[in-house]
């Protein structure tokens, strides 16, 4: 693949595995500590708010949108510049004014997050909390701005490792605040906008050793910045369709106890291979269509596209099966110590059976959204976004009374196969580029193929260790060890996978 676009996947998936690795020890901590109380709950939804409003102005809207115009500005150097050093100041008052907004009206934000907390303890804790944790909706969106602009200069190695700091300070937050006797939600408030400073300062020193330094200016709306705007508006609804998917489930799981935090926990153990491959295909491959498209070249665009769908699908199947196979041992593992109860085990494992059974659409959504983004196209997909949205709240909350709160998870998984399809009925109108060329149509169903085979195994092999009454840990570094080096090896048996082209791939 040309421009080193494998190598670009394992970079930037390769920090992005070391920063769930270490998410989830903060995960555990935090369950131990925390369990799915109050505080767990309260915390989960405040950190809730800025990270999704970072998907409407960070990677989900503005990004999607300052990428290809940056990139196509790249061969003047000046001018890109210029550009940047706008979008930058336009991003910073704006998040700035935003962020004052919802500190103000806090109490109105988390009301429509999680209803349910109304009346209880939670909800002035997630008042406070929010406060706290809301700035970092600025930092983080301007680390992923400047984040862009390393992305499409082919620099990825830095805004891939500024999550990394974000674990690793929240971890020793919670161990600071266990040995000072500290209220351990405050101390994960406080810790919040201190690793979005860290994080912010990581990208701003790559990209300033490099030649890019950005400073907040007054903003200026020049046309360049009108055609942003206009281009990012329908983005921020498209990119953010998951998260806004998400707050439907909370508003739903706020009204059973506990079921924020099932949710929480749930979500983090899919987001794992989620953020792996379908974060590392999207940063890499929006700036490489964009280059293609501006030289014309179709062919390119068309292996650019395929590749990146097959990455993501020799990655993401086989933990989609997986997941739904071993999830009680997976959580059992990771969660069910301390505070977090077998209760809260069984009842997380459910939702994150149900999240896995979407893991691949949440995957092909960034495999193909880039399609329409290169080409400066955000209404599709926010037409699109609108559509899943509906269903969405039409299931969460038409199953919430019979189902209780499995319908949240249910309800975003649905939703995100319903975006998929009409994204790739919408790409049948954009030529060779968008088309599986003939090893992806090859290789797919061998991939599938060797996903249930290695499923069936794992099943076969989870039912013998219980019959034997295996330890929890060897059962579950059984289960993904054996199952991981199965698949692998039954994707070169089958043909999905070759050594030849791994080692071309990588070469190149």
């Amino acid at each position: 693949m040309k421009n080193g676009m494998v190598r670009g996947f394992l970079a930037v998936g390769s920090w992005t595995f070391l920063s769930r690795l270490l998410g989830f020890v903060r995960d555990q901590i935090m369950a131990a500590w925390l369990g799915a109380g109050p505080m767990a709950e309260a915390f989960a939804i405040a950190l809730s708010l800025p990270n999704m409003f970072r998907r409407f102005f960070a990677e989900g809207a503005f990004n999607t949108a300052f990428v290809p115009m940056f990139a196509k500005r790249l061969e003047d150097r000046k001018e890109a510049m210029r550009f940047a050093s706008e979008a930058f100041s336009g991003l910073f008052v704006t998040v700035l004014l935003l962020s004052a907004i919802a500190m103000i009206f806090m109490p109105v934000m988390v009301l429509l997050m999680a209803s349910g907390f109304a009346g209880d303890e939670r909800f002035a804790m997630t008042v406070e909390y929010g406060r706290i944790t809301f700035p970092y909706i600025l930092l983080i969106s301007l680390a992923s701005m400047i984040s862009g602009v390393l992305n499409a200069n082919g620099r990825f190695t830095a805004a891939a490792a500024a999550p990394v700091i974000l674990n690793v300070l929240f971890i020793i937050a919670m161990l600071l605040g266990r040995w000072q006797g500290w209220d351990l939600g405050l101390t994960l408030a406080w810790a919040t906008p201190i690793t979005g400073i860290a994080q912010l300062g990581l990208v701003w020193w790559d990209a300033h050793r490099t030649g890019w330094t950005f400073f907040p200016k007054r903003p200026r709306l020049s046309p360049d910045m009108r055609k942003l705007v206009i281009v990012a508006l329908p983005a921020a609804f498209a990119g953010g369709v998951v998260q806004i998917n998400l707050l439907v489930g909370r508003q739903v799981a706020s009204q059973f106890d506990g079921a924020v935090a099932w949710l929480y926990y749930s979500d983090r153990l899919y987001q794992l291979p989620l953020g792996v491959v379908a974060g590392a295909v999207a940063v890499v491959l929006l700036p490489e269509l964009a280059r293609r498209l501006r030289e014309g070249d179709e062919a390119g665009g068309q292996s650019a596209f395929s590749r990146a769908t097959e990455f993501g699908l020799f990655l993401t199947m086989p933990c989609a099966f997986a997941i739904a196979v071993i999830a009680v041992p997976m959580v059992d593992t990771l969660f069910g110590r301390g505070q977090f109860t077998d209760h809260d085990v069984l009842q997380t494992a459910r939702a994150l059976v149900v999240y896995a059974l979407g893991l691949p659409a949440f995957v092909l959504q960034k495999i193909l959204q880039p399609l329409y983004f290169a080409r400066e196209d955000t209404r599709s997909p926010a037409r699109y976004a609108l559509i899943a949205m509906i269903v969405n709240a039409a299931v969460a909350f038409g199953l919430m009374g019979s189902i209780g709160f499995m319908a949240a998870a249910i309800a975003t998984s649905v939703a995100s196969w319903v975006m998929v399809v009409q994204l790739w009925l919408g790409t049948r109108s954009m030529g060779q580029a968008t088309r599986w060329d003939t090893r992806l149509r090859r290789t797919a169903p061998r991939i599938m193929l060797s996903s249930a085979l290695m499923a069936a195994a794992l099943w076969a092999t989870l039912r013998w260790t219980d019959s034997i009454g295996m330890a929890r840990i060897p059962e579950l570094a059984l289960l993904v060890i054996g199952g991981a080096a199965l698949y692998f090896a039954l994707s070169f048996a089958t043909g999905a996978v070759s050594l030849s082209d791994l080692k071309r791939n990588v070469k190149r």
